[in-house]
């Protein structure tokens, strides 16, 4: 699982680059599904545990195409105008399909083995392809996908140099913030699902299953409702909301270990994430918005987040063996409020104002 992270988060940043400069944004999707769908039927015939390596960083870096992809679509169809309310409305599609998926191989394995959910995977990555070759391939104005836009019958325009990142302050700020959500948020599920099983090793999958559902369930309401509110309330708002909920959980887990308050809790998940998912891709468009970057630019705040999930578990886990879990609950809770107040001082409202050059 490790390797396939890894080829991922190394992945990320040169992916978002292609897609800002291929035309061929349909098929780069298509290419990523069946990779994705060839990786997964071929887990359960070649099970050792180096082709399983393989076959898992070959997924993770086919896998890193579909975020940067879909977003680079959704902008090249509707427009910076419409973008916040699709990408909310992508996003609810995103987090129902996670919650059905997780349902559908649940019951599958039940019945028919944990090998069913390789089938199950490779079938829905297959869907996935359909559903890419409907878009029609005129559909996609490709400058405006990548965040430049240019009047019909007017001459295409250059993107900008790529050192215009490293000196757009409201991208590095928005990145730091993000990292330090990931930092957070990551290894909170992973903390309860110890905890679930410690105290009912009985039922204590089924209880983390039911967390990973709902939390998914609540996410497609939240997801929608960022999205289509996130040009007249701002954004600024919304992701402030969405760490304040975050840094809130941290500090919930510690009042009880009985398992429905843990689950409970654990539902706030789907409104911070939610938010995220939802804001996320919108406010790197806002600050990069003109500079033809987008997508590399969204690509490598993704790995960045990548690592700050990876590190998450990492000093979580030490935590937890020196301290406890209620330490480790509280010092994500204390993460997640120092990233609420870098966001609130630091960082201005986007919605609107699109400054590429200076970052201002």
């Amino acid at each position: 699982m490790a390797v396939g992270g890894v080829g991922a988060i190394l992945a990320q940043a040169p992916v978002g680059a292609l897609v800002d400069r291929t035309t061929a944004k349909r098929a780069l999707i298509v290419a990523g599904a069946l990779t994705v769908t060839a990786g997964s039927l071929a887990m359960p015939l070649f099970p050792g545990f180096y082709s399983i390596s393989v076959l898992q960083a070959l997924t993770g870096i086919a896998g890193s195409v579909f975020a940067p992809a879909l977003a680079a679509v959704t902008l090249g169809i509707v427009g910076p105008r419409l973008f916040s309310r699709r990408i909310g409305r992508n996003e609810s599609f995103n987090h129902a399909g996670n919650a059905s998926a997780a349902a559908l191989t649940g019951g599958l394995a039940y019945f028919f083995g944990p090998v069913v959910v390789f089938w199950v995977l490779a079938v829905m990555a297959a869907s996935s392809v359909a559903a890419t070759l409907r878009i029609p391939r005129d559909a996609i104005d490709h400058d405006v996908a990548r965040g430049m836009d240019h009047a019909p019958g007017e001459p295409h325009t250059e993107p900008s140099r790529i050192t215009v990142l490293l000196h757009n302050r409201r991208l590095m700020i928005f990145g730091a913030a993000v990292v330090a959500f990931h930092f957070a948020n990551a290894a909170m599920l992973p903390l309860v699902g110890q905890l679930l099983a410690l105290h009912n090793k009985d039922v204590g999958t089924a209880l983390m299953a039911v967390c990973i559902i709902a939390a998914q369930v609540v996410m497609v309401p939240v997801a929608y409702l960022a999205g289509a509110k996130a040009d007249s309330w701002g954004r600024k708002p919304i992701f402030l909301t969405g760490f304040a909920v975050l840094a809130v959980r941290g500090f919930l887990y510690t009042l009880s270990g009985n398992s429905y308050w843990l689950v409970g809790v654990q539902l706030l998940d789907g409104v911070g994430a939610g938010i995220f998912g939802a804001l996320f891709p919108l406010v790197v468009q806002d600050v990069t918005h003109g500079t033809g970057r987008f997508n590399v630019s969204l690509g490598a705040i993704t790995a960045a987040t990548g690592i700050g999930a990876a590190v998450s578990n990492l000093v979580a886990g030490s935590i937890v063996v020196a301290a406890g879990y209620n330490a480790a609950f509280m010092s994500l809770g204390a993460i997640a409020g120092a990233g609420l107040a870098l966001y609130l001082f630091a960082m201005p409202e986007t919605a609107g104002r699109h400054d590429p050059e200076t970052g201002k």
